[in-house]
């Protein structure tokens, strides 16, 4: 169950309510590029939508795992104890079938700051892996 109500400001710092922003990519719409996938995957985390960041998780990434429960139990734990305070994209270096994407979460239990590399596959934007700065 979702922890954001739809018409509270979308986590990912757009202005637009939630259920007019993020939301519609948690329900299944094709994220455009690599930096609303990231947008909406921080968004996912803040709203508790656990599903969205294992579909859009890319296989060769550490944390894939096929074993699809302690993935989940992960996800909303850290979800459930987090607060998501802002996210601030530093840079979005956009490619044909790889993008990267540089940014600060702000998080409850600090910054996370992160370049984040996604791989398209089957004309859908995933998250493939991260480097922590």
């Amino acid at each position: 169950m979702s922890k954001i109500s739809i018409n509270a400001p979308c986590p990912c710092g757009s202005k637009n309510k939630y259920k007019n922003c993020c939301r519609m990519y948690h329900k299944g719409v094709k994220a455009p590029d690599a930096l609303t996938l990231m947008k909406s995957r921080y968004s996912a985390y803040a709203a508790n939508e656990y599903a969205y960041i294992i579909k859009t998780t890319h296989p060769e990434n550490p944390d894939y795992s096929t074993e699809t429960q302690p993935w989940k139990n992960s996800i909303v734990a850290f979800s459930k104890h987090t607060e998501f305070l802002g996210l601030e994209i530093v840079e979005f270096i956009d490619g044909r079938n790889e993008a990267f994407v540089t940014f600060i979460a702000s998080l409850s239990t600090g910054p996370l700051k992160e370049k984040s590399r996604f791989l398209k596959a089957e004309d859908r934007w995933l998250y493939a892996e991260g480097i922590l700065f």
